[in-house]
């Protein structure tokens, strides 16, 4: 054992960009710098960090792969200066087989690799098929201190068939002190999770943990860094901001108890605050990271249009939000106020551009064809087709995005209207149910996330929140003439798209059948839409992004039955021996 008292370790909470390997060198550089400045044994950062994370199938291309390795030699010559080791993720290649690795850098040399043993592959997560699992190995030497690094999963599960004990394994192996470079996406209720995991972890290896995530949003990801230390107590030794970059150096003195730390600690954004946060996150990033000069919207002078607007504002600033309103002879007085003063609360450009000629055109132009046919939802829905095509051509002529408006209970079950409500680049409430838009309104009237660049006070006016929500399904009719309200929608959408339960379980549970037969319905058959909707954040367990596959053509419907229980007596098992034998 070494006889340093102290080992100084910068944590490196930082927005690296998929692809943007030169740009993600650039960021390593930075936070080397201020390390070296701190006086630093190791700099820290997040798996596959040079790479950007999660980089998908973009990693098996041979020429990405070699230009991450060039730009993490580059990066371990840079490091003969004397100045800080760096601890960094990258894809490598060894033996033919693709890992997810972090290097150690020090003395001008890639002085070790570590390869991620335990792949994930639930939810958004499908790392087996583009990765080689990696070995189980012993701590990374330092300075003299035996530092363990599992990446990410390797500290989520215990070992198991399909995992390995990583961080038992560097206990036993002498390891000093755990750290975990990270690429764990924000949900709702996940700091928990990942606070209890390293607990469990720090308890049974008898060790400190660093646990360092990435910040930053990734097309329908966003990364919360939320990093955090434990002692070896599993006290909480530091907890750097959450949803912006941070740079933490932290001092670790050994005493006869081992390595110990203490440092600065910053609330951690949970629930309504955590998940508005996270929007706003990832709309900045998707915006920015594909080089978008500014965004525009349709303000209806609905609820979903006003926080996707006040959304925009805290990501990009008022000067690059551009509201719109598109009304017709439906539209309220009312609405027209209310949107009309949302943009000027938020400080946003804003017009009004009547759609009355364009939608009589097209229904003028269709009249032979529909000729004899009655009226129905068809020239209804010209309305939001004509919303959508505006909006679009605004969007070609000035360069700027199109945010969507469509939240999560609506896109559900059908009633968010293609072209209208879901067409155009990117949806940041796309994963909020309703209840929860109405929630984070009047949260933002009080509050904003620290990074936010809209005004502080009651940006949305109250009528928005307080009156009756309208919807361009039918003409003159709200949402809820035909759908239930929306606690009860939203309490039956949670359990049959979060949890997937069984119908029967959720009429067991006071919701009214023919409502849940309905509602699981148009779930089923709106698919073919939500397929077709922009990418969104996802801030839920399960989003209709990567987390819910479905096929679009699907004949099978829950009867809302109890389901049938297996028969074992009519199954044959083959014995151990025989199934060996037929497999040969």
């Amino acid at each position: 054992m070494t006889n340093s008292a102290s080992f100084i370790i910068t944590l490196a909470q930082l927005n690296p960009t998929v692809g943007d390997i030169t740009g993600n060198a650039a960021l390593a550089r930075k936070a080397r710098a201020r390390a070296n400045a701190d006086g630093a044994a190791l700099v820290v950062f997040s798996e596959l960090f040079i790479a950007g994370y999660p980089p998908e199938d973009l990693v098996l291309k041979p020429s990405f792969q070699a230009a991450c390795r060039a730009a993490i030699e580059e990066l371990a010559r840079e490091t003969a200066d004397g100045g800080p080791a760096v601890l960094i993720g990258s894809p490598w290649v060894e033996d033919g087989k693709l890992y997810n690795a972090v290097a150690l850098l020090d003395g001008g040399r890639i002085v070790t690799l570590r390869f991620k043993s335990n792949l994930p592959n639930y939810g958004v997560f499908d790392e087996k098929r583009v990765f080689s699992r990696g070995p189980a190995a012993g701590p990374m030497t330092v300075r003299g201190i035996r530092v363990g690094v599992p990446i990410c999963e390797d500290t989520w599960m215990e070992e198991s068939t399909d995992y390995e004990n990583v961080v038992e394994c560097l206990a036993e192996t002498g390891a000093e002190i755990i750290v975990v470079p990270n690429g764990s996406p924000y949900a709702r209720g996940k700091t928990d999770i990942r606070l209890s995991m390293a607990v469990a972890r720090v308890t049974e290896s008898g060790l400190p943990l660093v646990y360092l995530n990435q910040v930053g949003g990734q097309d329908e990801l966003v990364f919360d860094g939320a990093s955090f230390v434990l002692n070896a107590d599993c006290s909480l030794a530091a907890q750097p901001p959450s949803f912006a970059d941070n740079i933490t150096t932290l001092q670790f003195t050994r005493s006869a108890e081992g390595w110990r730390c203490a440092g600065p600690f910053a609330p951690v954004p949970e629930g309504d605050e955590g998940d508005y946060a996270a929007c706003v996150l990832g709309l900045r990033d998707y915006v920015q990271k594909n080089g978008f000069p500014g965004v525009l919207m349709g303000v209806s002078g609905g609820i979903d249009s006003a926080l996707c607007a006040a959304l925009a504002v805290d990501a990009l600033g008022a000067e690059r939000v551009r509201g719109v309103m598109l009304p017709f002879r439906f539209t309220a007085q009312v609405s027209l106020d209310d949107a009309a003063q949302l943009a000027e609360r938020l400080g946003i450009r804003y017009e009004v551009l009547p759609i009355a000629e364009a939608v009589n055109g097209f229904e003028s132009i269709l009249s032979g064809t529909f000729a004899g046919l009655p009226r129905d939802i068809t020239e209804e829905n010209l309305q939001a087709r004509t919303r959508g095509t505006l909006l679009m051509a605004i969007s070609n002529k000035t360069g700027a995005m199109v945010v969507t408006t469509g939240n999560k209970s609506e896109m559900s079950v059908g009633y968010a209207t293609l072209y209208g409500d879901m067409n155009g680049g990117f949806n940041p409430i796309k994963d909020i149910y309703k209840t929860e838009v109405f929630r984070l309104c009047s949260l933002r009237n009080r509050w904003k996330p620290e990074a936010a660049l809209g005004p502080t006070g009651e940006v949305i006016p109250v009528n928005i929140i307080t009156r009756p929500p309208t919807a361009e399904l039918r003409e003159n009719q709200t949402d809820q003439d035909s759908l239930p309200p929306y606690d009860v929608l939203d309490g039956i959408l949670e359990r049959l798209v979060e949890h997937e339960e069984p119908l029967a379980d959720i009429i067991a549970a006071g919701f009214d059948r023919d409502v849940v037969l309905r509602i699981d319905r148009l779930l089923n058959i709106a698919e073919y839409k939500r397929r077709q909707a922009a990418p969104g954040v996802k801030v839920t367990r399960r989003n209709f992004g990567r987390d819910r596959r479905y096929p679009i053509t699907n004949k099978f419907r829950d009867l809302a039955t109890p389901p049938a229980k297996p028969d074992d007596s009519l199954v044959s098992r083959a014995s151990k021996g025989s199934a060996e034998a037929f497999e040969g």
